[in-house]
């Protein structure tokens, strides 16, 4: 067998390894232990990525993924041998100022999720553009394309409407977000800085966020009451294990997760293309390499890691009812950036005449 297909294999397996401990411990820690055990395996995560990351940047070989495998559970042994006596208190300091710093960090994440997920709206409302532009056999599989996600956003936002809408201002802010939507897709029409297949796209993003304030949260149950401590006999134990991983891992937690971390990584792709063509021009510039938007992207990469283990712990330690609420406020977040950039970018920029769609 070819050594670097071989290499390449278990390469690519073990980074999976590293995302599936992640995703079973932080939540495992949560339920058997306490959540200051769970904040204190969450800021080691963070940490030995942090360190990961770097040495990437500074050595970048692939083998520091393999590397690193053992070092999760390594990491779960120390949170649970450190709270099963007398906790330190600078432990329970780091702790609780790790936990500010998640809480802190809240308002970040939600405006990052909504501004990515404008950004990749309007890139594949440009390249629906390109393609229209392109060919007109194109333009009806576009416009029937956008009618399809129109059709499926108001369908998922009716389906998700009684449990989104449990009391008054949830059913308000709903009608404010619907309303908001209609009118600026107008707006962008009259003013040609928007299509349909970026206001379709819009439209998926408004109901995933409406079905995400409405999921069931009856459809899993608390961690905490489902996983028993070690048993002496094996079996039971895997028994209990696997109803854990099936059962009570948080599914809108995996799926907020999921979508976030999909549309940073898209915006981080995007990102450097913005603008291309005036940096490219530049006589002075480096080249590609030394955009400053492509140095972001790099680093993004880099560390996505410990964006993954900051996103997910984060998200763990919401409560339903908060959850709903940081939801509403993506939604209205990404209407008024949408708004903004409708009617504020001026005509005359180039880097706005390419970019936005007309």
């Amino acid at each position: 067998m070819n050594p670097w297909l071989l290499w390449t294999a278990l390469s690519h397996t073990a980074r999976l390894s590293t995302v599936l401990q992640i995703l079973l411990y932080l939540p495992l820690t949560l339920a058997t232990l306490s959540t200051s055990a769970f904040l204190l395996l969450s800021l080691l995560l963070s940490v030995h990525s942090l360190i990961h990351g770097t040495l990437i940047l500074l050595w970048g070989s692939s083998a520091l993924s393999v590397m690193q495998v053992p070092m999760h559970p390594f990491l779960l042994l120390v949170s649970f041998n450190a709270f099963a006596q007398i906790t330190h208190p600078l432990l329970a300091t780091a702790t609780r100022w790790w936990a500010k710093f998640l809480t802190f960090s809240g308002p970040s994440f939600v405006a990052l999720e909504g501004l990515s997920s404008l950004l990749v709206a309007q890139k594949v409302g440009q390249v629906g553009k390109a393609l229209a532009d392109e060919a007109e056999s194109y333009q009806l599989a576009i416009l029937l394309a956008s009618a399809a996600a129109y059709v499926m956003s108001f369908w998922w936002i009716v389906v998700a409407y009684p449990a989104a809408a449990t009391s008054p201002l949830s059913s308000t802010l709903l009608g404010v977000a619907l309303t908001a939507f209609l009118f600026l897709t107008v707006i962008g029409f009259w003013l040609r800085r928007t299509n349909i297949v970026e206001s379709a796209m819009l439209s998926l993003f408004l109901a995933y966020n409406v079905w995400l304030c409405g999921f069931d949260q009856t459809s899993f149950t608390d961690p905490a009451s489902s996983y028993a401590p070690l048993l002496s006999n094996i079996l039971p134990h895997l028994q209990t294990l696997v109803n854990f991983i099936t059962n009570t891992l948080p599914k809108p937690v995996l799926v907020a997760l999921v979508y976030r971390l999909a549309i940073l990584q898209l915006a981080s792709r995007i990102l450097p293309t913005i603008g291309a063509d005036a940096w490219e021009a530049d006589e002075s510039s480096d080249g590609w390499d030394g955009r400053p938007t492509s140095i972001m992207t790099r680093i993004l990469l880099i560390y996505r890691q410990s964006i993954f283990v900051m996103v997910y712990s984060h998200l763990l330690l919401l409560d339903p009812a908060s959850q709903v609420w940081w939801r509403w406020a993506n939604i209205m977040f990404t209407l008024i950036l949408w708004s903004v950039e409708l009617t504020v970018s001026p005509d005359e920029d180039d880097v706005s005449v390419k970019w936005k769609v007309e």
